[in-house]
């Protein structure tokens, strides 16, 4: 059962992805994955599968929360549906090739990967690097391998690919609000694919917690849930009233710190 201190962390990280997601536009998982696995290092929820919970969890908690963001920008006529269908298949290959390959690598090396990429999350938002246009939009061929390679890294970490599919869609072309709206609806299939390529994946491993299903601990999904989507419009309506460029260069030294500790424990 879950105790008193267990929901109010799975709440407290629902609404700290939320409130982020809708402030500067990173994707919950670069929140959610962090807290995850310290709240199940304390709680020792499967001590043998912390970093593969984690991080598989948070995917599944992110379907819900990407498909009210797609929403919200197909509302606003943001999405470019055309190239979302182009991207979806290679995503959904790459995501079950990424959730396969996570089920063979260590909890060492997956909180290493984690690591990794939170570095480089937060090295990107602190040199605010421009995105200027570099290639032609490339072929079926070329969309379908950026799809893998966008769905495959996304479920290795357990987000839903913002952080790479806004930097590729900038790069062919596409300006950034429409980029990132467009990166939100290909977060769905993402988030889809890499959870059910979690829960075969996880499927009767040992010392893994009743209410999970494979590598998915539907509690923590469930609380998360309850306080992330409310939050991100909040998140939203703040981006307006607050300096968010100072605010950004703060949240990316704490990525930076988090991604170390990651690589050092």
């Amino acid at each position: 059962t879950m105790d008193l201190w267990e929901l109010a962390a799975y709440l407290a990280t629902g609404v700290a992805s939320g409130v982020l997601a809708g402030l500067f536009g990173v994707g919950g998982g670069v929140v959610v994955v962090p807290a995850l696995i310290f709240v199940f290092g304390r709680t020792g929820l499967a001590s043998d599968w912390i970093p593969h919970l984690a991080v598989r969890t948070s995917l599944a908690a992110i379907v819900a929360t990407g498909a009210a963001s797609a929403y919200a920008h197909h509302r606003r006529g943001a999405v470019r549906w055309d190239l979302v269908r182009s991207l979806a298949p290679g995503i959904v290959i790459g995501a079950w090739v990424g959730a396969a390959f996570a089920g063979i690598l260590s909890d060492e090396w997956l909180k290493r990967l984690f690591g990794c990429f939170l570095l480089y999350v937060g090295g990107r938002m602190l040199l605010r690097r421009s995105d200027v246009a570099l290639w032609a939009l490339p072929g079926t061929p070329g969309m379908l391998a950026a799809g893998a390679g966008i769905g495959a890294l996304s479920a290795l970490v357990g987000i839903g690919g913002g952080t790479i599919t806004v930097p590729f869609l900038s790069r062919v072309g596409i300006d950034m609000r429409r980029a990132v709206a467009t990166s939100s609806a290909c977060g769905v299939p993402i988030a889809v694919a890499g959870a059910l390529g979690f829960m075969a994946v996880g499927w009767g491993r040992e010392g893994l917690p009743a209410a999970s299903t494979g590598f998915v601990y539907w509690p923590a999904v469930a609380a998360i849930l309850a306080a992330s989507v409310p939050m991100a419009p909040i998140g939203a309506h703040l981006a307006h009233r607050l300096p968010v460029g100072q605010l950004k260069r703060v949240f990316a030294v704490l990525l930076l710190v988090l991604g170390a500790r990651l690589l050092i424990a």
